[in-house]
């Protein structure tokens, strides 16, 4: 019982820090709720995130902020064609004892030793250097030189993808995609929003956010999400939804039209673990079928491949997320 009172605590106390934190993060970012959310709702899931959209919207801004109020280490490596794995993961360099001439291996850390780590444009990097990240976002250590260095929790990466140049670009496997939570997508500010980045933007006003949550809250917040309570119909819908997004005998019509592949298993886990981290950040025990609904684009988007019939009739995967989303109401109204 004093453990079911702790956790309704800890929800209280979870909601009480998002509005802080939110009301912080605005005198830096103007708008961008939605994003600052899905990033928190991955970093509570113990989650990665793929941030999409054009330069110049404020992406690492947001991220380092993000850091400093969650008191987070922060490490951001522009990822480059001619970036090596060790340029991420630290390399061995030979040193010398002066006072005995004896020569030894030491290990210098790579900027992947960090809390909060910004990719910046993923997409730019050979392969085998995307894959010494993603084995880090995978494994939460990394292998050098036959010796294992573990990572230091939490540790959530935030890559970025930028959709306009794909020149000399190297994109990312669907399998790779997978290991991402969310795929956010930044859209260009409002005209009034805009309005008010240009005027703090162009003053000498400097703001300094204060600390909201440490690092062991943080932790302490990732294990709750494990423990909220879900109704069996909550889950019933989660993987429904990741499943009929699959282009099967039993699939809705629009689905075999538009679908080479469909969503796997891990998006059903993604859309219940995004469901409890939504819920408990708005000061709900519990989550309901709209959580699910509200993180069912960002889930799916880079889940679900679409077709050369959906190319050419310009349908990308959120339209089919909105078709998907009717069939099931429809379905079970």
């Amino acid at each position: 019982m004093a453990e079911h009172y702790n956790d309704v605590t800890m929800v209280e106390q979870l909601a009480t820090a998002r509005e802080r934190l939110m009301n912080e993060i605005g005198k830096v970012i103007i708008g961008q709720r939605d994003i600052i959310d899905g990033i928190l709702i991955t970093m509570l899931c113990r989650g990665h995130c793929l941030i999409i959209g054009v330069p110049g919207l404020a992406k690492t801004l947001m991220i380092k902020t993000l850091g400093q109020l969650l008191d987070l280490k922060f490490s951001r490596i522009q990822f480059t064609p001619d970036l090596m794995p060790s340029d991420i993961t630290g390399t061995e360099v030979i040193e010398e004892d002066k006072t005995t001439g004896q020569r030894t291996f030491k290990f210098f850390k790579g900027p992947i030793f960090g809390n909060l780590i910004l990719a910046d444009e993923i997409n730019r990097t050979p392969p085998k250097t995307q894959s010494a990240l993603l084995e880090a976002m995978q494994e939460y250590r990394v292998t050098a030189a036959g010796e294992t260095h573990v990572l230091e929790e939490p540790f959530f990466v935030l890559a970025t993808h930028n959709p306009i140049e794909q020149e000399g670009t190297y994109p990312l496997p669907e399998a790779q995609l997978d290991r991402f939570m969310f795929s956010l997508r930044i859209t260009y500010p409002s005209f009034a929003e805009e309005v008010e980045i240009v005027r703090t933007t162009t003053s000498d006003l400097t703001l300094q956010p204060e600390i909201i949550l440490n690092r062991q809250q943080i932790l302490a917040f990732q294990q709750l999400v494990r423990r909220v309570p879900v109704a069996p119909n909550v889950i019933e819908f989660a993987v429904r939804l990741a499943s009929a997004s699959r282009p099967t005998n039993n699939a809705p019509e629009f689905v075999t039209k538009w679908v080479e592949w469909g969503a796997g298993p891990r998006a059903s886990q993604y859309l219940i673990l995004g469901a409890k981290a939504n819920a408990i950040l708005r000061g709900r025990p519990t989550p309901a079928i709209d959580d699910v609904i509200a993180l069912a684009k960002p889930v799916l988007r880079h889940r679900i491949i679409p077709n050369f019939n959906a190319e050419a009739e310009g349908i990308d995967t959120d339209m089919i997320t909105d078709e998907l989303l009717k069939y099931l109401h429809s379905k079970h109204a």
